[in-house]
């Protein structure tokens, strides 16, 4: 089939130019070599919408960050995603950190970014855990957090009910330019292609152009705590920037558990391995933040990837090839800068190239996803009344249902392993971590795919979790 665009990469970034190209009268196709969309760097991330007082003025990044940043409270309304603008610290140890922290201040009036210098009694006042190092804080109001997996699920499944054909476990290996476009895989055939890639965007990009840049994997490990106190940290956490990035934070997330972490170490694109030596690191950094810090409440450990780019800022640009278009080097701020990112692709470049008109029938809301355990009891009988499903609990640690669940199968944009499950609805991301909800999520999947349990995977379309079904294994 022949498509107007072609956007490779599911991540955040394409998931993000994929819904805002459903808006247009044109063809537009997705591939992503992962068994789910936003797979990669998209789904190991510190989950932070940053305010933008960080980047360095004049750089796409502090551009893009901070207009960004102002499109998430209509955005998320619009794809029933969690988000909190819970506002973000940077804390300074010392005075020579009291003076970064000045620096930053200027470079945030310069960015346009409001912010407030504190004291350590000013900071005890809505921190009172903080540890006895911290002497000054950096606060940026406009900081939010939000749930990244369903950020990019909801993205995409918006984009799909709005025409977007998404291919699945379709890994790019070949790109021809031709007079008429370019064929990808000898299969997908297309006028113009965007390069989303992420980690492997310049290994997709010398497919078809010169090497003009290199990405540079950086790996970031976390802790996950489970559910102890709300009010043990209210903002995001961080201490004063390094040339490895921002380092390491504490952050609540909207699911109402802890983030500690990333650890910022380059490495190879499939190293996603944590270990004892890094994550000790992680801890004694983040006690200088805040003391007695709750390391009992580890329910997870887990590592991401980041595409640094050697100039460390976005690279958004046409290509030496006509119509290839690299979104790339796509490393923090990208999630809060994405919104913006897909806007100036499409705006600055898609529509300067062909006047595509917009869709009369683009509709940019999501259909509201229920969790029964948010509702009042009045509102939980009412819905357990229409679908005896919602009243059976399947994941007990995060309070999901079977209604749930089935609801989520039937979207446009569905979990087609556990990891996708649990990515879209928390199922298996408690404390027990699967051990006592996997093997009904896992009959769900089944029943619902028309499959057997040894066919359902784990992630990737051969990551199976049983080998040998065993007898009656099927049975409900």
């Amino acid at each position: 089939m022949k498509y107007d665009v072609i956007i490779i990469g599911a991540g955040v970034i394409g998931s993000c130019i994929a819904r805002g190209l459903s808006k247009y009268n044109m063809k537009v196709a997705v591939l992503e070599k992962n068994n789910d969309v936003g797979n990669e760097t998209s789904n190991a991330n510190s989950a932070i919408i940053h305010s933008g007082y960080d980047p360095e003025c004049g750089t796409l990044k502090a551009k893009l960050n901070v207009e960004g940043n102002a499109m998430f409270d209509a955005l998320c309304k619009e794809l029933d995603v969690r988000f909190q603008r819970i506002g973000s610290i940077t804390l300074a140890l010392d005075d020579k950190d009291i003076e970064t922290l000045k620096m930053l201040q200027k470079r945030a009036q310069q960015n346009k970014v409001q912010t407030t210098l504190l004291n350590r009694e000013e900071l005890l006042k809505i921190e009172p855990h903080l540890s006895q190092h911290v002497k000054a804080g950096l606060l940026a109001e406009t900081a939010g957090i939000i749930d990244p997996f369903n950020f990019c699920v909801h993205l995409m499944e918006n984009a799909i009910d709005n025409g977007v054909d998404l291919f699945l476990n379709t890994q790019v290996t070949s790109i021809v330019k031709r007079e008429d476009g370019f064929l990808i895989n000898h299969q997908f055939q297309a006028d113009m292609v965007i390069n989303c890639a992420g980690l492997y965007g310049d290994e997709i990009n010398e497919m078809i152009n010169p090497k003009t840049f290199e990405i540079i994997p950086r790996k970031g490990e976390y802790l996950v705590l489970d559910h102890f106190d709300n009010a043990f940290v209210k903002h995001t956490l961080f201490l004063v920037p390094s040339d490895k990035g921002k380092g390491v934070l504490i952050s609540p997330t909207t699911s109402h558990n802890f983030l500690i972490g990333p650890s910022a170490e380059i490495c190879s694109k499939d190293d996603k391995d944590t270990d004892k030596i890094t994550i000790n690191e992680i801890k004694r950094t983040a006690s200088l933040m805040v003391e007695n810090i709750p390391f009992h409440q580890v329910i997870r450990t887990f590592a991401g990837i980041r595409p640094t780019p050697k100039n460390h800022d976005f690279i958004i640009e046409e290509s030496q090839t006509k119509n290839f278009i690299n979104v790339v080097g796509i490393e923090s701020p990208g999630l809060a800068s994405s919104p913006a990112i897909a806007k100036k692709v499409i705006e600055e470049i898609i529509l300067k190239k062909k006047n595509y008109t917009l869709k009369e029938n683009y509709d940019p809301y999501v259909k509201p996803y229920i969790h029964i355990h948010e509702l009042s009891f009045e509102e939980r009988k009412k819905w357990i009344e229409k679908n005896k499903d919602y009243g059976e609990i399947v994941c007990k640690c995060e309070k999901i249902s079977k209604g749930e669940i089935l609801d989520c199968l039937q979207r446009s944009c569905p979990p087609h392993s556990i990891k996708a499950l649990k990515k879209r609805l928390r199922v298996g991301f408690g404390k027990c971590q699967g051990g006592m909800c996997q093997s009904i999520a896992m009959h769900l999947l089944a029943n619902y795919y028309k499959k057997n349990l040894n066919e359902i995977s784990y992630d990737s379309l051969n990551s199976y979790i049983l080998c040998d079904e065993l007898k009656g294994a099927n049975k409900q």
